[in-house]
């Protein structure tokens, strides 16, 4: 049996583009790698708005999600929460909105986004960097540039 390999850790500096543009692109991008996602958010209100956001961030398109208020997530490809917890066997891990886990270790990949026009975003995710570096993890750093492309700084 091959072993399982590290986390790979992502933090992306969102300066040009919001969140809700964002989320959706990268989420579509996990599902077409065959992976499953779960999303924490930092608050109940921001589960409920991703919820109604992923049906209709684009004409053409939607994810296919629930959250708690939905009953049972383990059929969903995409699981929207404020826990810690990973109720669809989840590969990716996506925090936002200043959520925090303990445990990254049991995902293939985490994605920290966060504001950087927040200061208050910006030191939890300078904190959550010092965490999963603890941890012993590779984590790298992403900042969009003016174009609204990933350039990798760390």
């Amino acid at each position: 049996m091959t072993p399982k390999k590290p986390t790979e850790v992502l933090f992306y500096h969102l300066e040009h583009r919001s969140l809700d543009s964002v989320l959706p692109e990268l989420l579509e991008r996990t599902l077409a790698k065959g992976w499953r996602a779960v999303v924490q958010a930092g608050s109940a209100e921001r589960v409920e708005a991703l919820d109604s956001h992923l049906w209709t961030f684009a004409d053409d398109s939607f994810l296919p999600h629930g959250s708690g208020r939905d009953g049972d997530l383990a059929s969903q490809p995409i699981a929207l929460t404020v826990g810690e917890d990973n109720p669809n066997g989840a590969e990716v891990r996506f925090l936002v909105d200043g959520a925090g886990h303990a445990d990254l270790s049991p995902y293939v990949r985490a994605v920290f986004l966060f504001d950087g026009r927040e200061d208050a975003a910006v030191a939890h995710a300078r904190q959550q960097w010092k965490v999963v570096k603890a941890a012993g993890l590779d984590a790298t750093y992403w900042q969009q540039s003016e174009a609204g492309r990933w350039e990798k700084k760390a």
